[in-house]
């Protein structure tokens, strides 16, 4: 049976590099043979956006989970991964799902598709609520990006507040893996200054900050606006050489822990 990793990509804070996390880091994946399905659960639907699905012909996430379609149907298979996509119709869901176990709505739904794949990446919103909490109840693990800045640091420990209460109460098996630097400038002295809170603040919840971090370059936007991933569009650029970086290490940190 195929241990699949479903991995949540989740920060409160906007303008972190979340969705440009979740699809490099399912490109990467795939790039390396692994069998990769992202999961679009933003109602702002970027991650759709940016790589090409179509989110409004055919059924999205936001029917999955009100139980109108099988994660299967809404499965779109693309050049680089497989996508379940989003549409802004996903901003009703905390309003229209209410019965008990709402919770659990995309664990049950990915039960039964995740066989097929060596990881689910789930691209989350930047708020705490019922979406985000699907994604921490259905993963194994949680991915932080966050920039070097005071209140996408700060922000952190009420992430990990929220997680905190997930594994108490709906899946005792979420583990936060680590924090990922995004958006970083090594060269000026608060981007260190900050890298120093963010290791303290990553102290403090228990997961490591990870060595890599991913510098800004303006060839995300570019990709983002043409619809390629970054690894097709500029696999040469540092920001593709630093999400390599990060997923290598990933990749080497669950082969110590034997999984």
């Amino acid at each position: 049976m195929k241990q699949t990793k479903i991995i949540a990509i989740a920060n409160q804070k906007g303008g972190v590099a979340k969705t440009t996390t979740a699809a490099a880091f399912a490109s990467g994946l795939k790039l390396r043979g692994y069998s990769v399905l992202a999961v679009d659960l933003d109602p702002q639907g970027n991650l759709s956006d940016s790589s090409a699905a179509d989110n409004n012909s055919k059924p999205t996430i936001y029917d999955v989970l009100k139980g109108d379609k099988s994660a299967s149907e809404a499965i779109q298979h693309l050049d680089i991964y497989d996508i379940i996509p989003a549409n802004i119709l996903l901003s009703g869901a905390e309003q229209e799902i209410s019965q008990i176990g709402k919770e659990q709505r995309l664990k049950e739904a990915l039960e039964t598709v995740k066989e097929n794949y060596d990881f689910i990446i789930v691209d989350t919103p930047p708020a705490l609520g019922l979406l985000t909490i699907n994604a921490f109840t259905a993963a194994q693990e949680v991915l932080i990006p966050t920039t070097a800045g005071i209140f996408a640091a700060s922000g952190i420990t009420q992430l990990y507040d929220t997680i905190r209460n997930v594994k108490k109460y709906c899946n005792p098996n979420v583990e936060i893996i680590g924090v990922l630097l995004t958006k970083y400038n090594p060269r000026t002295n608060n981007s260190k200054d900050m890298k120093s809170l963010t290791e303290k603040l990553a102290d403090y919840i228990k997961a490591p900050l990870y060595k890599a971090y991913i510098r800004q370059s303006v060839i995300v936007e570019e990709a983002q606006t043409r619809k390629v991933d970054l690894f097709s569009y500029r696999k040469d650029s540092t920001v593709v050489k630093d999400y390599d970086s990060f997923i290598n290490e990933y990749l080497e940190a669950r082969k110590v822990i034997g999984e």
